[in-house]
């Protein structure tokens, strides 16, 4: 199993082909876009039961003989983001609002991510809110959906506010959007500083919400108005 993992670690990093004379030459993909070569299943457990060793303890012990299939099983539920598409989510709208235009607020969305830093879960809930176009209106449920979407990825919580925004932006076209997300860090709290109960708020807003300070405002009450 060792040479397994040594394998994986000794993979050449994957490198965008070069182009040909004559062609256009396109951005190359970020870290965060690129095609990664995914390991197999055997491999991750391989490495989990190196991670336990270099931890200390032993893999072959009854209580952890079967972590290493846990913890690969586990991993797929966390990270079910990557295989998962905005758009999908978001495809399906309806026109049919008898002509309703104001705001459209889902408060208090419960989400759990992993800090791409530590790989450790940080934990909160989001708010989300948009003012509808022409386009119409998209299922309540569909804004919880498109949480988990990037919620389920190594995340920032920045990165996460932004992604949720830039979604509905590109596929409701609102009028204007705002998301708030509020959240505890494991990495504050587990380790580094060791501030248990501190909240990171961040918050985005376009269209209506940018430009007018009173939207904002109102947006905020709403949220906090329980």
């Amino acid at each position: 199993m060792d040479d397994v993992v040594k394998s994986l670690f000794e993979r050449p990093p994957l490198k965008a082909p070069a182009p040909k004379s004559g062609t256009p030459t396109t951005k190359v993909p970020t870290a965060a876009t690129a095609a990664v070569q995914k390991p197999t299943r055997e491999e991750a457990e391989a490495a989990v039961r190196t991670l336990l060793r270099w931890a200390g303890d032993d893999p072959s012990r009854e209580g952890l003989l079967a972590t290493p299939q846990r913890v690969v099983k586990a991993y797929e539920e966390f990270f079910a983001g990557y295989n998962k598409d905005a758009g999908e989510v978001l495809d399906r709208v309806f026109e049919e609002v008898q002509g309703y235009d104001d705001l459209v607020l889902v408060r208090d969305i419960p989400f759990s991510s992993h800090c791409e830093h530590h790989m450790v879960p940080f934990v909160g809930k989001a708010h989300i809110a948009y003012y509808p176009s022409e386009h119409g209106v998209v299922g309540l449920s569909k804004l919880a959906r498109l949480v988990d979407v990037f919620a389920r990825r190594l995340q920032t919580q920045e990165a996460l506010t932004a992604q949720i925004v830039d979604a509905i932006e590109r596929h409701l076209q609102p009028r204007g959007c705002a998301v708030m997300i509020e959240a505890e860090h494991m990495c504050m709290s587990m380790r580094g500083v060791l501030k248990q109960g501190s909240t990171t708020v961040t918050n985005q807003f376009t269209g209506i919400f940018r430009d007018d300070p009173a939207e904002q405002v109102r947006f905020l009450t709403l949220v906090r108005d329980k």
